[in-house]
């Protein structure tokens, strides 16, 4: 039986076809790597946005340093008033100002009394989780968080309780808020509000208790 010998030309197209074939799968994988990485770095990104933009709030951790300035270094907790304890400064409001508006102040305080052009960096070690209490004639009473960097309105924070039971009178709701130590009671029709769609919803704010009255028949 005769040998077959590939001919030059022969020999040509095959090493182009598995050249080319190289090429594709080095493509792929290059795509593949490329879309794993863009999947992975989405997430921190997310979420950093979501902490440089989100208002400082009671309980929230954070950590404050000054470059080259070890001794100020300081973990804090933002108290109810918004107030942290800083090294040199004493006490100092951050509170409902974003990390970079809080990281500013910080900066010209020292600037301004104790340090030459200092470089001040505050992180988010652990943020607060803000909560509302909703009592009385819902579905589901009990406590729910505040969704991330967002506002709630008291008829949203119904919904969340599953709604009114079929034994709530929705014009008599009360809230109880403390403002600066003070508990205040506001008195609520939701069922007119639910009807005003013009005039602002009453907006809720962490620490409100709601109760939801029941009707008399």
């Amino acid at each position: 039986m005769p040998t077959f010998f590939p001919t030059p030309f022969v020999l040509k197209s095959q090493l182009r076809f598995l050249a080319f074939a190289i090429i594709f799968l080095l493509a792929v994988a290059a795509r593949a790597a490329d879309l794993s990485s863009t999947n992975i770095n989405a997430k921190p990104t997310a979420k950093a946005e979501v902490i440089n933009t989100r208002h400082l709030q009671p309980n929230d951790m954070l950590q404050v340093s000054v470059y080259q300035q070890p001794d100020l270094t300081a973990n804090v907790t933002v108290d109810d008033r918004g107030m942290v304890m800083l090294p040199l400064l004493g006490a100092v409001n951050l509170g409902g100002q974003t990390l970079e508006q809080a990281t500013i102040q910080v900066q010209n305080l020292y600037d301004k009394d104790y340090l030459v052009d200092p470089k001040v960096t505050i992180q988010v070690g652990q943020m607060a989780v803000l909560r509302f209490t909703i009592l009385g004639q819902v579905q589901r009473p009990g406590s729910y968080e505040f969704p991330p960097n967002e506002k709630l309105n008291l008829m949203e924070g119904i919904a969340m309780g599953g709604g009114f039971t079929r034994l709530a009178a929705p014009s008599k709701v009360t809230l109880q808020r403390n403002v600066n130590g003070v508990l205040k009671v506001y008195y609520l029709d939701a069922d007119a509000m639910a009807r005003d769609q013009q005039n602002n919803p009453f907006q809720l704010q962490p620490g409100d208790t709601i109760t939801v009255g029941e009707r008399i028949f």
